[in-house]
């Protein structure tokens, strides 16, 4: 039972944060903020991180480490096997299904860190680029190849495989990001432009904008009863889980902000509209990294940096089915190497799909993505305030102290936060099919 632990709170704050950064900070934090308000939406997206991603977190670990299971286990042990069962498994199939299309959008990142690599970005490249991404069975290829290397460091298990790449590729991600953003601050002009950027101006927040902050700060951190249940499942006892959020936490949201601090302001001396949107990474980035001074450099660290913590998210999609599965044993009998087999089969068929029609992206991530990382979002905080109890709520969040803090927390989980997320859930919904 050992090596299914983190072997310390070093290795369990590496692994937990390479759960939680991926491509939504790198590719979505910095268009995010240029199409919502600036450093206004900072403001809010760091108070939802505070209020909202910081003690459902310490909530889904605190399940996890109580039930010592994945998602099935957890939810049967809080709602019964009737209903934890078929929680369980809907949550499971959502980001299955994720799985695959975040798949394809990782390849097309390892693609763009290869192609810079070897060719670099210029007008006379660009369209073998565009022609690349293109390509499906060059694109299918890559996400195959990527899915077996995650499958890999999977059947590794926690500590040689999911600890080990943790290690490597968290902290060189750190050090990449620092770098760009000396490079990016060296720039005639730089530190101008980001300091007007960074003026706070509350008029231009709006509910979109409140909307957009809170589901960044939710999906950010990997939340949804699925991802970080599974690696709070892996926390030693002794961990105290308040420590291991706010960590967790500041890492993630310093990723983005370190994400923020290099883009924005090379983007701004350039010209570039802030408001390009999803198309920021494919097709505005490599416009930049054409006519930055060092551009091939500068684009080849940071998509790869990107790609290497984008498979650590990855990894934990993966991670999330398997032990959730094997978390019920009374229908599940196969071995974890079988279970791992059929999934690979099962992702293959999806990057296949989405592969062919890039086009159904959108609306499966709207579906199984947002949606279903909400609901199993509020579903982890129900299950431990109204399954679990309070008893074991504050042993596991505050361990043998008690008092005004433990009470507070029990309440915001048990009726504050579920609300929040319904609502933002609902908004996002009514956001989305209304535009």
């Amino acid at each position: 039972m050992s090596s299914q632990r983190f072997s310390s709170f070093l290795t369990s704050l590496l692994a937990t944060a390479g759960l939680a950064i991926g491509i939504g900070n790198v590719w979505r934090f910095p268009y995010m903020m240029g199409s919502h308000g600036g450093s206004a939406f900072l403001v809010l997206f760091i108070a939802c991180v505070v209020f909202l991603s910081l003690p459902a977190l310490m909530a889904e670990w605190a399940l996890a480490r109580h039930t010592r299971q994945g998602t099935i286990g957890a939810f049967m042990a809080a709602f019964g096997p009737g209903y934890g069962r078929l929680a369980g498994y809907a949550l499971l199939l959502c980001i299955t299904i994720a799985g695959g299309y975040y798949l394809v959008v990782i390849g097309h990142v390892f693609y763009s860190g290869y192609f810079s690599l070897a060719h670099g970005f210029s007008e006379a490249t660009t369209p073998a680029f565009t022609a690349g991404l293109g390509d499906n069975h060059l694109q299918l290829f890559l996400a195959l190849l990527i899915l077996l290397a995650s499958a890999l460091i999977i059947h590794r298990g926690v500590r040689r495989g999911i600890e080990f790449v943790s290690n490597l590729f968290v902290p060189f991600f750190f050090l990449v990001s620092f770098y760009l953003i000396y490079t990016v601050l060296r720039l005639p002009g730089a530190t101008s432009h980001l300091s007007v950027f960074l003026q706070v101006d509350f008029s231009k927040i709006g509910f979109t904008e409140v909307f957009a902050a809170m589901g960044q700060a939710y999906f950010s951190i990997g939340l949804g009863g699925t991802l970080t249940l599974i690696y709070g499942s892996y926390l030693r006892d002794d961990i105290r889980l308040p420590k291991l959020s706010v960590m967790t936490c500041v890492s993630d949201t310093g990723a983005a902000l370190l994400a923020a601090l290099y883009l924005i302001p090379a983007l701004l001396v350039f010209g570039i509209d802030l408001t390009a949107g999803p198309t920021l990474l494919f097709e505005t980035l490599p416009g930049l990294f054409s006519i930055l001074p060092g551009g091939r450099l500068f684009g080849s660290l940071m998509l790869v940096s990107l790609f290497l913590v984008t498979l650590l998210s990855y990894v934990a999609v993966l991670q999330a089915v398997v032990g959730g599965l094997l978390g019920d044993a009374d229908v599940i009998r196969f071995s974890k190497t079988r279970l791992l087999v059929a999934l690979v089969v099962i992702q293959s068929l999806l990057a296949v799909f989405f592969t062919i029609f890039p086009e159904n992206i959108a609306i499966a991530d709207l579906l199984f993505g947002s949606a279903g990382m909400m609901i199993g979002g509020c579903l982890a905080l129900l299950a431990l305030a109204w399954g679990i109890g309070r008893a074991d709520t504050v042993r596991q969040v505050f361990g043998a102290s008690h008092g005004l803090p433990a009470s507070v927390y029990f309440y915001w989980i048990k009726w504050i936060a579920p609300g929040i997320l319904l609502t933002v859930l609902a908004g996002t919904l009514y956001e989305t099919l209304a535009g």
